[in-house]
């Protein structure tokens, strides 16, 4: 544990400092992802094998998302780039968001992030949600263009799949769809109060660039 948030932490560091620098340098509505493409999705959960206590990740079921996918500093495409997909799912509770990018899905791996070419590379949320048997990342491997498999693992531990994420063929506009995990939150997962912490200042200088205060 003490490994897992050492290298959660530092990540989470990473990604503060990048959007401040970002934000200083290119005046934009959004500092980092600023230009995507939106689309609906089905994700279709399977639920079974071990039980976390989420409901989200260990009851079967079907949810109507909404699927943003960037470019984190938006070169041109024939350079390299960490590419992000965010998610968002509607419950009664109101949506939850995900976000993911470019990373390994090793024990070390899952926590740093890892530029590519292309959309191909697997994708984790990159730092861990506190969940009733303790830490959980989150993981989107891609299985085709537009189909994703989701994982969740404790931790540095083993990957389980749970759900099958596939976006519709159309994209649609890209208006300003405020995806914000430490917002919106989906029921059992909560980000630890270190995660919040080092992921705040992020998503406070993203909010601040997008109202142009």
């Amino acid at each position: 544990m003490r490994t897992t948030r050492w290298l959660s932490a530092a990540g989470g560091a990473g990604l503060a400092a990048a959007t401040r620098a970002v934000a200083a340098v290119r005046k934009a509505d959004k500092p980092l992802h600023p230009r995507g493409h939106l689309v609906a999705g089905e994700l279709r959960r399977t639920g079974g094998g071990r039980v976390t206590g989420v409901a989200w990740l260990d009851d079967p079921g079907v949810d109507q998302v909404l699927v943003r996918r960037s470019r984190a500093v938006g070169w041109p495409s024939p350079l390299p780039d960490i590419h992000g997909l965010a998610l968002r799912v509607t419950s009664p509770h109101g949506p939850g968001d995900l976000l993911f990018a470019t990373t390994g899905l090793g024990r070390v791996t899952r926590f740093l992030l890892a530029p590519g070419w292309g959309a191909s590379r697997p994708m984790t949320t990159l730092l861990p949600y506190r969940s009733p048997s303790g830490p959980r990342v989150i993981a989107a491997r891609p299985l085709a263009e537009d189909r994703y498999e989701l994982l969740h693992a404790g931790g540095g531990g083993a990957w389980q799949r749970f759900a099958e994420l596939e976006l519709s063929a159309t994209a649609g506009p890209d208006p300003l769809v405020s995806f914000d995990p430490v917002l919106h939150q989906l029921p059992g997962l909560a980000p630890y109060s270190w995660v919040e912490r080092l992921r705040e200042p992020a998503y406070l200088t993203a909010r601040r660039t997008r109202s142009g205060r």
